[in-house]
């Protein structure tokens, strides 16, 4: 048997059609990587620590400073 399914918070989730019982071991094959994660953590890494006058606390606060909510 051959179908495609999601993986969900870790787990692989078949569509709503197959049935299979619990405890039945699969062989999982991924055609393809995907190479998203490491393409935006490149593409985000270049932007760190280019901005040097951010409030000491701003890690902690920033919904205060970008969206005006209560400081934590």
């Amino acid at each position: 048997m051959t179908f495609t399914g999601k993986v969900i918070k870790g787990a692989i989730v078949p569509p709503p059609d197959v049935k299979l019982p619990d405890g039945l071991q699969l062989e999982v094959t991924i055609p393809e990587w995907p190479a998203q994660a490491s393409f935006t953590h490149e593409r985000l890494a270049k932007f760190a620590g280019i901005i040097r006058d951010l409030p000491t606390d701003f890690a902690r606060n920033h919904d205060h400073y970008i969206h005006g909510a209560p400081k934590q």
